[in-house]
């Protein structure tokens, strides 16, 4: 019995041998199973972008310069609203807001705010800030994972350089092959990281200023869609002036034409009045050729089909603006444009991410914990943690951080000044747009007695002409001083409506505002 059981012996030690090896093996593969997950390397502040003006979605501004009037001698406002980018453009709303053919100048705005590529883009760049606010927030919050593995080994002794020579048996060089299985949830907080702190309060005023920029970009296309709206009313207007002035033209040259056979007046003068009417019919195609182009326009920006398949319902005369002072208008315009209120938020937001690059040099804490079964099989497996507690403390990063905190300083001064250069730039508009007002106003008046003179001076040279003693030259300049005065007082009525829009544009609220100044029936 005694030389049986020393006989056993090395086997019962080489079967121990390997249970250790085999232990050691699954202990160092699976180290994540039996340690924490990696340390935590702390946060890294944000870099914001050096400008914060966003051209992408386009601009429209209102412009309105002194030109020679035509026909005239006298100088005239000339209104244009310039439409950039994306503003000149819309999705289709036809589907979702049917169209019967006429366009008042309500339902183009309502249709333009909605449909307007602009608005729609700086909607859209809302929801994308306001998913970077969320990513922001994520590094503040518990993050839990979790993850199953089954793992199949066979380990070569030789190759790791574990030899044991025990006398009286072999050690085998290669253990396995063997499986285990590992179901484990990981868990993973930030306890204290300025950095991340100030990183999410950096995006979310970010998110705060895009809605202001959305906000203002309804200001914009009400500016957009208003401005052309008023051109295809002072284009209709031409045109209509034009046709007027036509008639009037073949009117004179068939009485002309009448008179020749008779022989009261020479040849010459039939060939004038001819002269005149072909003028004026080349100016009605023009101006029609505009007026069609100008409704396209005005459709491009309001989501209907890019025709000039439609009518427009509202006729904008004119009216008085609305008696607000310069300084009243300056008020108003510092307390509700959103887009310095999105300056400012843009500022703000450069703070806290300067604030978050500095934080990168205090410490930071974290909790990183796990649980989960190990073992060969479910029935055979046992739970397994871990919890641990990291406390990093930077000492040098190959002065990363002096990087990220001189970008930063830079990005806030660069706000800073764009800020100011703001508030001056909206100053500088109402300002302008008073010059405007108080310039347009005059001319409509002057304008008004212009065209009433030059209508009684055309019907006196016609009786003059009719009589005999006035000839074709005098008819066809009254002609075209009436065509001149008619087109001083469409140019003027435009230009002070123009205005009036640019005004509720300048003080914030041109969506909210707009019937006040621009009276439609």
């Amino acid at each position: 019995m005694r030389k049986k059981k020393l006989a056993t012996l090395p086997r019962q030690l080489k079967r121990s041998a390997t249970l250790i090896l085999l232990s050691m093996c699954i202990v160092g593969g699976n180290a994540s199973a039996q340690t924490p997950p990696g340390q935590s390397q702390g946060a890294q502040a944000t870099q914001l972008p050096l400008s914060g003006r966003t051209s992408q979605s386009g601009s429209v501004t209102a412009t309105q310069s002194s030109t020679p009037g035509v026909a005239s001698t006298i100088n005239t406002l000339n209104p244009t609203v310039q439409v950039q980018g994306a503003y000149s453009g819309s999705t289709s709303g036809i589907s979702n807001m049917p169209f019967s053919g006429k366009l008042s100048l309500r339902d183009a705005i309502r249709r333009g705010l909605e449909y307007n590529l602009g608005a729609v883009g700086l909607a859209q760049a809302v929801r994308q800030a306001h998913g970077q606010t969320r990513v922001a927030r994520s590094a503040l919050l518990p993050n839990l994972t979790g993850d199953l593995a089954e793992t199949v080994q066979q380990t070569s002794l030789a190759a790791s350089g574990l030899k044991f020579k025990l006398p009286g048996f072999t050690l085998p060089t290669i253990i396995g092959p063997y499986n285990y299985i590992d179901l484990r949830a990981r868990l993973t907080q930030t306890v204290v990281d300025l950095t991340a702190w100030k990183n999410y309060k950096s995006a979310n005023e970010s998110f705060h200023a895009d809605q202001l920029s959305a906000q203002d970009s309804r200001d914009l296309v009400v500016l957009a869609v208003g401005g052309a709206y008023l051109s295809v009313i002072a284009d209709k207007a031409r045109v209509q002036s034009a046709l007027a002035q036509l008639d009037t033209a073949n009117a004179l040259y068939q009485q002309a034409s009448q008179q020749r056979a008779v022989g009261v007046v020479a040849q010459v003068d039939v060939d004038r009045s001819q002269v005149q009417a072909l003028t004026q019919q080349q100016r009605v195609t023009s101006l029609q050729n505009d007026l069609a182009k100008q409704k396209i326009n005005l459709a491009r920006m309001t989501g209907l089909p890019p025709n000039d398949q439609y009518d427009l319902s509202d006729d904008v005369p004119f009216s008085v603006a609305p008696p607000i002072t310069l300084e009243e208008a300056f008020r108003q315009a510092f307390e509700q444009r959103p887009d310095l209120k999105a300056a400012a938020a843009q500022v703000r937001a450069a703070e806290l991410a300067r604030s978050g690059a500095r934080s990168e040099r205090l410490p930071s804490l974290a909790v990183n914990a796990d649980y989960g079964v190990i073992g060969t099989n479910p029935s055979q497996s046992h739970g397994t943690f871990s919890v641990t507690g990291t406390l990093r403390f930077p000492i040098w990063e190959g002065g990363r951080t002096g990087g990220d905190i001189e970008q930063a300083d830079a990005t806030l001064t660069q706000r800073r000044a764009e800020l100011e250069d703001l508030k001056l730039q909206v100053e500088g508009e109402i300002r302008k747009v008073y010059l405007d007002l108080e310039a347009a106003t005059s001319e409509v008046e002057v304008a008004q007695r212009n065209a009433r003179v030059a209508k009684e001076t055309l019907d006196l040279t016609r009786q003059r002409v009719e009589a005999g003693v006035a000839d074709s030259v005098e008819l066809v300049q009254s002609q075209e001083a009436l065509a001149g005065a008619e087109l001083d007082y469409i140019n003027s009525v435009f230009a002070h409506n123009v205005a009036k829009l640019s005004l509720a544009r300048a003080m914030g609220r041109a969506a909210e505002d707009l019937p006040k100044f621009l009276s439609a029936p």
